[in-house]
């Protein structure tokens, strides 16, 4: 194998998670009094955490105080209903059973709220996936490599030999600080060309692809 160890972010990536964060989002800001926001709206805010998120989502100009009043109903939203919709992606648990099979160890990195990253990887992913970061008081978010360096440290990783994978910006961002290679894909947030001019080291489009890279 090319990499012996794989870190992956987790909504756009492992994980559909758009209907939902869309819906929570939605549920807070008509609980705020707000306007609701259409669901490519809400693709766009993801990705810097759920604070960016809710942020990004509440009209220009609310007070913080107001906003962090609409992410606590998100969060209290979003712990009951993040698997209403959810799905992995096609290809994916195939992708990380094989993984798992060749002796790859494996984590994911997100910048979702830490108790609700562990909470979906013990859903789908931990008969393959040994170590899961969330957004918490202790790391930074990405892009700094905090989360990365967390996880690698969990799985005793060589640098070298380790591969970020994920589908947006932030991502190649939080591979290059933290000094390892990225994989971008295409199925999630954002688009081939947005993770190519980031500077992603390539970009897949299937899991089938993205599993040849990483073996082959």
């Amino acid at each position: 194998m090319t990499k012996q160890t794989v870190l992956f972010d987790l909504d756009g990536t492992l994980l559909d998670t758009l209907d939902d964060l869309a819906g929570s989002t939605n549920a807070a800001l008509a609980a705020c009094g707000y306007p609701l926001r259409q669901k490519d709206e809400v693709r766009a805010f993801v990705g810097n955490g759920v604070e960016k998120l809710i942020e990004r989502a509440v009209p220009a100009g609310t007070p913080r105080a107001d906003m962090l009043a609409c992410l606590a109903v998100f969060r209290e939203h979003y712990s009951r209903h993040m698997e209403d919709h959810t799905a992995p992606y096609p290809g994916i648990l195939t992708l990380l059973e094989h993984l798992r099979a060749q002796g790859c160890r494996m984590a994911i990195i997100s910048n979702k709220f830490d108790a609700a990253v562990k909470a979906l990887n013990a859903r789908w992913f931990s008969q393959w996936i040994e170590a899961a970061v969330g957004e918490s008081p202790a790391v930074r978010k990405k892009p700094a490599p905090d989360t990365v360096l967390a996880a690698m440290a969990q799985l005793e990783a060589n640098p070298a030999s380790t591969l970020y994978v994920g589908d947006s910006d932030v991502d190649v961002q939080t591979a290059r600080a933290a000094g390892i290679a990225v994989c971008g894909v295409t199925w999630g947030f954002r688009s081939r060309a947005l993770l190519e001019e980031a500077g992603a080291d390539y970009v897949v489009d299937t899991a089938q692809e993205l599993e040849d890279r990483i073996v082959k």
